[in-house]
């Protein structure tokens, strides 16, 4: 690829970035290249890259289960083990579903769902105006409200009981191994979005907490953790009256954790015989 006249060489651009370290230095040199609108603007994107801010903040966007997600610079970054939830939600849930994407972030999650499933009733939350307004931008397409507040906090009290995917993408990181985390992500997205307390299950203990009030009946929660935190995860999911699920993808260092409300059973004498 070459980069137009007036444009810095596309070799440059490549020697710059891998000098600053990075691995893939040709395939982000041709998205700073597309991004760019002028010479200078360009300029400024690789400096930016080569100080350390991710890529996706550089650019505007990341990719995500296919789609363009708009992501400004603060915001958490959907990582791409994240599809492997959305694959998983997919498998469980229906066109006319009612989702939340709670800690939403950009909102990829709920945005990737409804894409993939056709119409639904979506509704993401997160503390973090930044992410909100994100978010706002991201679901818009699939007809979603964002909320800005603490969890549950801001839903309309409408959707409680009523529920049918509860998308919880919490921090999960031990506050202590936060400072072990690569700089991208340390440096430039929220800590919020990151520290998941001292053993890094504070925010989902307080999501489990609510998560069967606002669930349907046969509703399902997912979220990711660490391979480490499984089994404190799922016993945190089972003693909320939830049935606890764990699925892995190797492939991509994936482990979500699914909790459905169950189902109230059916009352009636048998059929005489």
């Amino acid at each position: 690829m070459s980069a137009p006249a007036s444009f810095p060489p596309f070799s440059a651009l490549v020697s710059r970035l891998r000098a600053a370290g990075c691995v893939f230095a040709e395939d982000e040199a041709r998205l700073l290249l597309s991004a760019a609108a002028t010479p200078a603007e360009l300029t400024a994107m690789v400096e930016r890259r080569a100080a350390g801010l991710p890529l996706e903040h550089v650019i505007g966007w990341a990719e995500f289960c296919g789609l363009r997600i708009a992501v400004d610079g603060g915001v958490f970054v959907p990582r791409r083990r994240t599809e492997f939830l959305i694959e998983r939600a997919v498998a469980l849930a229906r066109p006319d579903a009612v989702v939340v994407d709670l800690c939403c972030g950009s909102g990829a999650l709920g945005a990737a769902l409804a894409a993939a499933l056709g119409p639904v009733d979506l509704h993401a939350a997160d503390i973090d105006p930044a992410a909100v307004r994100c978010a706002r931008r991201n679901i818009a397409a699939a007809g979603g409200t964002a909320y800005q507040g603490d969890l549950f906090d801001p839903l309309p009290a409408a959707l409680r009981g009523r529920v049918d995917v509860l998308l919880a993408n919490v921090p999960y990181v031990p506050t202590e191994e936060v400072e072990l985390l690569p700089a991208e992500a340390r440096l430039h997205e929220a800590r919020v979005a990151l520290d998941g307390g001292a053993d890094g299950l504070d925010v989902l203990r307080r999501v489990t907490a609510e998560a069967a009030s606002w669930l349907a009946p046969g509703g399902h929660l997912l979220f990711e953790t660490g391979e480490h935190q499984v089994p404190e995860a799922l016993h945190t999911v089972e003693a909320a009256g939830l049935v606890a699920e764990v699925a892995e993808c190797e492939e991509r260092y994936a482990v979500v954790v699914t909790g459905t409300r169950p189902a109230p059973r059916r009352s009636g004498r048998p059929a005489d015989r």
